[in-house]
């Protein structure tokens, strides 16, 4: 059943059990879209959480950059109101930086990120906000993907079914984020930001970025992002932007694997993002939390200049991966 996200229908059995309920909504968010060159599936389900705090956006064809493709996921965190203002503005802010009509991508996109984090932290309405958000997006433009990142959602790609990772997670565990955190004033504590945050950079959190002798970039929690720029090739199938209610269950290949088979199978982008939900649902909240999250998952085909007929006969084919694997294995069989 599809209806809008974050308004769940409860049943009378459902009731709050700490932080997770009775028995999970499993009622989902799907979306699809597509063009001469992407076929693009979106879904998110509340799970077993009190509450939905994740967003997503997609869009085609920015009505700035007509051409141009954004994709993003929002996981938030203490509320979520400030992952809903991302998805509604991050691709704006993105765009309407001088950076981005100069051709320079990759700059539009770090200084986009702290711009909406700048004025969110100054709107009266979002100032005193104490929740924040990941916020990892995917903006496809003349063949050329930027990736940028903060948080620990994450993206991936399939490039003839070998993993091609185009974000790395921030955790407060990371030698170059504790530098940063302890700088600003900050600890680690439990692998979590001052004993509380487990992600080191974020949009919003804006308790976390009062040190005033500071710059955004080198405050306790940052929301400069790190951007991933790939040249798009005829070798790559798919790309999966996703948040940690899927990585904390599946790896990054298992994720691309399990992408692979259906769409080989015939199925379409947005059947595949509920399936993978499903998947990575937990029966029970007693698994230690793994299964228990929000959950949002994009799934972005990419057809090149073929059909998506040869879209699923190229994922039905051989991974790469598992040819890498039988080579390594065969080179140990040597070495023995």
């Amino acid at each position: 059943m599809r209806t809008q996200c974050g308004l769940p229908e409860y049943s009378a059995r459902t009731f709050r059990m700490g932080q997770t309920l009775s028995e999970p909504v499993t009622q989902k968010e799907t979306s699809r879209c597509e063009n001469s060159w992407l076929r693009v599936g979106a879904s998110c389900m509340q799970g077993w959480r009190v509450n939905m705090e994740d967003a997503h956006t997609t869009i085609l064809s920015l009505p700035d950059d007509p051409g141009t493709a954004f994709f993003a996921v929002y996981d938030g965190h203490g509320g979520a109101r400030i992952a809903q203002h991302a998805g509604k503005h991050l691709h704006k802010s993105i765009v309407n930086r001088p950076e981005y009509s100069a051709g320079q991508i990759e700059a539009a996109v770090k200084q986009g990120f702290l711009d909406l984090d700048n004025a969110m932290q100054t709107d009266e309405v979002l100032k005193d906000e104490l929740a924040g958000t990941t916020a990892i997006c995917c903006l496809l433009r003349n063949r050329t993907i930027y990736c940028g990142n903060v948080g620990d959602s994450r993206a991936i790609a399939s490039v003839s079914g070998r993993v091609e990772e185009l974000s790395s997670d921030h955790k407060p565990s990371l030698a170059s984020e504790q530098r940063r955190i302890t700088a600003a004033g900050g600890w680690v504590e439990l692998n979590r930001v001052n004993g509380n945050l487990a992600l080191s950079r974020a949009l919003g959190d804006f308790v976390f970025k009062k040190n005033e002798l500071k710059g955004p970039e080198e405050q306790i929690v940052t929301a400069c992002p790190d951007v991933t720029v790939r040249e798009l090739t005829d070798d790559w199938e798919f790309i999966v932007l996703a948040c940690d209610g899927i990585w904390d269950v599946m790896t990054n290949q298992e994720v691309v694997n399990f992408v692979r088979l259906r769409l080989s199978q015939g199925m379409e982008p947005e059947d595949v993002c509920e399936d993978l939900m499903t998947r990575c649902l937990a029966p029970d909240c007693q698994m230690g939390g793994l299964g228990c999250d929000n959950m949002t998952v994009i799934l972005i085909c990419i057809l090149q200049s073929g059909s998506w007929k040869e879209l699923q006969e190229k994922c039905g084919r051989p991974s790469l991966a598992l040819t890498s694997q039988t080579n390594e294995d065969d080179s140990d069989l040597d070495l023995q």
